[in-house]
């Protein structure tokens, strides 16, 4: 059972002006996609990326400015991109002094993305970066023993429901326990990387669970 090709990830844009206010929002989106994707470890890496270049567009090409946030995968990597403009004001990476109170934002852009870049067209430029997310392919999910033991879970518990009552019985109360435990963690790290909402699922399994049970008694 595989479930490799499960997670398409659509590249998306969002126009935005260019002010202080915008860096939270922005933020806030990147988090809400990036959890949606199942890429829960990219975070902060997205956020602090995204915030200096929309920081850089506000400081060098000016508050007000017109300009787009655009995300999507390329290859196995997240890429980010912000659009605006001007043409004239292009990112350097400058060796900004300790005291210096500005200088720094595309240097922490190098430290955490793999690369960046900026791209000239004829009406704008496009300041990108990419982060490896440790996916295994750009529609699958982050590798992770958990995982991989929920997948093989799956498998068997689509091939065969309610497995045989004389395995449960080797096993002492408190091994069944713990194993049961494992069980539902391991699923809801499957579902996490999957982009599923994790509380959901434990709310809904809640109520499958007390409707069969209540409807057993």
């Amino acid at each position: 059972m595989t479930h490799e090709a499960c997670m398409p990830r659509r590249p998306w844009d969002l126009a935005f002006t260019a002010e202080p206010a915008e860096v939270a929002a922005l933020r806030r989106v990147m988090r809400l996609h990036l959890g949606a994707w199942g890429l829960h470890g990219t975070v902060d890496q997205a956020q602090l990326c995204v915030s200096e270049l929309v920081t850089n567009v506000i400081t060098h090409t000016g508050r007000g400015t017109p300009a787009t946030l655009a995300v999507s995968m390329s290859g196995t990597y997240l890429r980010i991109e912000v659009h605006d403009p001007d043409t004239r004001a292009l990112p350097t990476l400058l060796d900004a002094a300790p005291e210096a109170e500005g200088g720094r934002g595309m240097a922490l852009v190098n430290a955490v993305a793999d690369r960046w870049g900026v791209q000239l067209r004829p009406d704008h430029k496009v300041t990108w970066c990419e982060l490896a997310t440790g996916l295994s392919t750009p529609n699958g999910h982050v590798e992770s023993p958990g995982v991989s033991r929920a997948e093989a879970l799956l498998g068997v518990y689509t091939s065969v429901k309610r497995p045989p009552r004389s395995a449960v019985h080797r096993l002492s109360a408190g091994q069944a326990e713990d194993v049961a435990i494992a069980a539902i963690a391991d699923f809801l790290r499957w579902l996490r990387v999957h982009g599923y909402d994790v509380d959901d699922a434990l709310d809904r399994a809640q109520t499958h669970f007390e409707v069969e049970t209540g409807a057993a008694t």
